[in-house]
């Protein structure tokens, strides 16, 4: 029988620590530890995150997978309660000031978010408030008080909200945008909706899925001054979760009525089905990139969740082996 040094070119080697930065394929045994490892090469794979305090859902997040941040939501009465993940436990931090659900979030760091809109009661707020990593101030509102919209923006200086839901009238087509400052009304979405996904910045975004009616999968891809129609979802539904930071790079999570555990992958022309999540959601909320992601939040079909996924994508991951 041939050795591994035959076959590989070298002997396995004996380390003390990890190496940092293996490569895909590579072996070696921890003398520390006294196991013998390998790096792997990982292909799309949901896994368990830490749970949250609060089960809840229709609430809004933002961050990264390892830094995010999830505020607002149901069961009613509506929830202003906050909490923080730091990639392994959510801690309750600041509530928001007003609290709602249905809420829009967007925010590329833990540290810089803002949340909009929003319903509570017989309530359908314009507040605004923008998270600083500590505290949440309220800043100027939107033209338009609404529910279940879409939003998109890379920090609580710059953001986009649209579509959405309005007491006793059909869905909106509304857009307005935000420079830190104002918020100004902009040109409006091809298609009105509620229940929407949306991802990206304020001056490229996504907005995916929506009610109604609620197997829409219609996606508009907004360029800072117009929204253009683009390539639909394979299964329409509406109040999905989203991950991702690009237009052009986009996750549409669960949704739907029955929740689905449903996840769909946007490169920037086509949607394509990917790995589904564990658990079936709706009214979820997301942070992070295509790459690295979070899903956090959401109803089951039966229950509010306290549950997170974090999505890897391709990535080389160290494993130990044994005899299993």
């Amino acid at each position: 029988m041939a050795t591994y040094k035959e076959i590989h070119g070298t002997n396995i080697e004996a380390v003390a620590t990890d190496p940092s930065n293996p490569i895909d394929g590579q072996v070696w045994y921890n003398t520390t530890s006294n196991v013998l490892k390998g790096n792997v090469f990982s292909t799309n794979a949901w896994s368990t995150g830490g749970a949250m305090n609060t089960a809840r859902y229709a609430t809004a997040g933002a961050g990264t997978q390892g830094a995010a941040l999830v505020f607002g939501g149901e069961p009613v009465p509506s929830k202003a309660q906050t909490e923080s993940y730091n990639g392994s436990n959510w801690t309750e931090v600041n509530d928001l000031n007003t609290g709602r659900q249905t809420l829009g979030g967007t925010g590329d760091a833990q540290t810089s978010i803002l949340a909009a809109a929003g319903y509570e009661g017989s309530s359908y707020y314009t507040q605004a408030e923008s998270w600083n990593g500590t505290n949440w101030t309220e800043v100027n509102d939107l033209s338009l008080g609404r529910s279940s919209v879409g939003m998109s923006g890379a920090s609580n200086t710059s953001a986009l909200v649209f579509g959405g839901g309005l007491p006793g009238a059909p869905p909106t087509a509304n857009t307005e945008s935000y420079n830190g400052t104002n918020w100004t009304e902009v040109n409006n979405l091809n298609t009105a909706r509620r229940d929407l996904g949306g991802g990206g910045t304020a001056t490229a975004a996504l907005a995916f899925c929506g009610n109604p009616p609620d197997t829409t999968g219609v996606t508009e891809l907004w360029n800072g001054t117009n929204w253009t129609e683009v390539n639909d979802l394979n299964s329409g539904r509406y109040s999905p979760g989203e991950v991702g930071q690009s237009s052009t790079a986009i996750l549409a999570c669960g949704g739907g009525n029955p929740a689905k555990a449903l996840v769909e992958e946007w490169n920037g022309t086509n949607w394509t089905e990917t790995t589904d999540l564990s658990t079936q959601r709706r009214d979820t909320s997301g942070g992070g990139t295509t790459a690295t992601g979070i899903i956090m939040s959401g109803y089951t079909g039966t229950a509010a969740t306290a549950t997170s996924e974090e999505w890897n994508s391709s990535l080389n991951v160290t494993r130990t082996f044994d005899d299993s």
